[in-house]
């Protein structure tokens, strides 16, 4: 990808495929913030006035993963790339667990004045959003998890977790857009095509590499397995409202959604017509849903 690329030339395209009426072009800009760890945080904020939400993206993807939904919902957000994602730095010791994941999000928070506002996470984005919502509950004032529990097992036949563990390295584009099309990951082969161009850049030789650093890690130094269950005392002390966004054809099974309800029994429990990355799937379906949780 060229070094001159404008990442915003992509969004009236993503109106256009999703039948999204934009009035006048969306105020976006890419902002960063050095933590304590002296990494460097990159997000995408969105309008000019107070966020009334953040939105944490899935492990492999980025915060561009959200512009279709932003588009169609029209308020002030911010969306991170989280640790090891898309502009953000890769970590020396390659841990992107969610409660790693979530001390630099609440820094980015404090850096931005970000809060109150509603929280949005969509897999590893939700696991790391049940962390910050116990952390800071002052900065949370609603918690949207998509597709995603502490009772989900990653290990065996997932699809996204088989694609990430491919190679390290494509000769093109059109070939990582083939591989995901067989993964049954993406709408349709341009949806896809767009989010590669966003996701990807060009090594020194030639080849073109994934943005995160998950594609570069050697099985061993992988951490797909993480036992997410420890994060059930973390997300029962969530004191915010929860909605559980489950997709039909996703990850979450009814075993898995039955135990959020018997744990979370608060919870709001929606269920739509989707695969695991909702927010690419159905972005104006989930933008009305979100609506429904603004103040």
């Amino acid at each position: 990808m060229s070094a001159d690329f404008d990442e915003f030339s992509l969004l009236g395209e993503e109106a256009e495929a999703f039948g999204i009426t934009v009035v006048s072009p969306p105020v976006v800009s890419r902002t960063s913030v050095t933590v304590a760890d002296g990494t460097t945080l990159s997000a995408l904020v969105w309008g000019t006035g107070r966020p009334q939400l953040t939105l944490l993206h899935g492990g492999g993807l980025n915060a561009h993963t959200w512009d279709s939904t932003l588009l169609e919902l029209g308020v002030p957000a911010v969306a991170i790339d989280l640790p090891g994602h898309g502009d953000s730095d890769w970590r020396d010791d390659a841990d992107y667990s969610p409660t790693t994941n979530a001390v630099a999000v609440t820094e980015v928070f404090d850096a931005l004045a970000i809060g109150p506002q509603v929280l949005v996470g969509q897999s590893l984005g939700g696991l790391t959003a049940i962390a910050v919502a116990a952390s800071r509950p002052d900065r949370v004032s609603g918690l949207v998890i998509i597709d995603v529990s502490p009772g989900l097992v990653t290990t065996g036949g997932n699809p996204v977790r088989a694609f990430l563990v491919g190679a390290d390295s494509f000769e093109s584009r059109d070939a990582i857009v083939d591989r995901a099309l067989s993964f049954g990951i993406g709408p349709n082969r341009r949806a896809v095509e767009r989010g590669v161009l966003l996701n990807t850049h060009d090594r020194d030789d030639g080849r073109v590499i994934f943005k995160h650093h998950l594609a570069q890690l050697s099985d061993e130094s992988r951490t797909f397995d993480t036992d997410f269950s420890v994060l059930w005392p973390t997300l029962e002390s969530v004191t915010a409202p929860i909605v559980l966004v489950r997709g039909q054809r996703g990850f979450l099974s009814d075993d898995v959604v039955a135990e959020f309800v018997a744990r979370v029994p608060s919870a709001r429990i929606v269920t739509v017509d989707s695969g695991h990355n909702v927010q690419e799937d159905i972005p104006v379906e989930l933008a009305a849903l979100l609506r429904t949780t603004l103040p």
